[in-house]
């Protein structure tokens, strides 16, 4: 199984520049989206159907903000929206396909904006944190998969020295992740398949996106350990960068 997932920032022009038939060419079989900038109504046709694909949205209460979905080739068992709590739900952050073998989750984690701060943005974390705990509870195993705001280690951005101070790499928010890869046993899908520097997700321009420059790895997919002896891929799709500063990142999942 490809598990795909990309920050498109804004689904309508993405889906304009090729978007849909990108995805088909990568042969992903499941697509996280994030940032759809639009509610389900307010999207066209060519957008809410795409081919070869089932597509499932969760809007966020704002216009023209956040929103995510979830693009499956098979049709999942079940479909659930929202990670209830407020921070979550109001903005459309989560939407989940259930599968046989596996859940898998399309997350917007917040950035600072007009709508979040950075006490949000740290809360969102620990909401999210609390989310993992139940998750473990739970006889399924999960991907999550989408963009977290955070560079976990040195290797995941291009200046780690000139960036400690800087939300996104704040030690508060190395700790979150370490939490999730230490005590609570998930597992960065993206790392125990490929091990590169310079795998970068997020650019602050388009100038820097197309030379690999100056890049963050925001965006992740946290597994249940049990997924970890699945993983048999995982790379940056940066032959494309949408909204002129994200790439996809791939993952394929080798289940019996």
């Amino acid at each position: 199984m490809r598990v795909m997932t990309v920050q498109v920032d804004g689904l309508e022009a993405a889906v304009k520049e090729g978007f849909y038939d990108w995805i088909l060419d990568q042969d992903a079989d499941v697509v996280c989206v994030q940032n759809l900038k639009a509610k389900e109504y307010q999207l066209s046709d060519n957008v809410l159907y795409p081919e070869h694909y089932n597509a499932y949205f969760f809007d966020a209460e704002p216009d023209n903000y956040s929103g995510v979905a979830v693009l499956t080739k098979e049709m999942p068992k079940a479909i659930m929206t929202g990670l209830a709590f407020e921070a979550c739900d109001r903005f459309g952050r989560y939407v989940q396909a259930d599968f046989d073998q596996v859940s898998i989750g399309s997350v917007l984690f917040p950035t600072i904006d007009e709508h979040n701060t950075l006490d949000d943005k740290l809360g969102f974390q620990q909401e999210f944190i609390e989310h993992l705990k139940k998750t473990k509870r739970k006889r399924r195993e999960f991907i999550f998969a989408g963009h977290f705001g955070v560079a976990h280690k040195s290797v995941d951005l291009a200046d780690y020295k000139a960036n400690q101070n800087e939300p996104g790499f704040l030690p508060e928010e190395q700790a979150f992740m370490d939490q999730i890869t230490g005590p609570l046993e998930f597992v960065d899908a993206f790392r125990e398949a490929n091990f590169g520097e310079n795998q970068f997700t997020w650019f602050p321009d388009e100038a820097s996106a197309q030379r690999n420059k100056n890049g963050w790895r925001l965006d992740y997919q946290i597994c249940t350990a049990e997924l970890r002896q699945y993983i048999v891929e995982a790379k940056v799709l940066n032959d494309r960068i949408w909204g002129g500063q994200y790439a996809a990142t791939m993952i394929e999942y080798e289940f019996d």
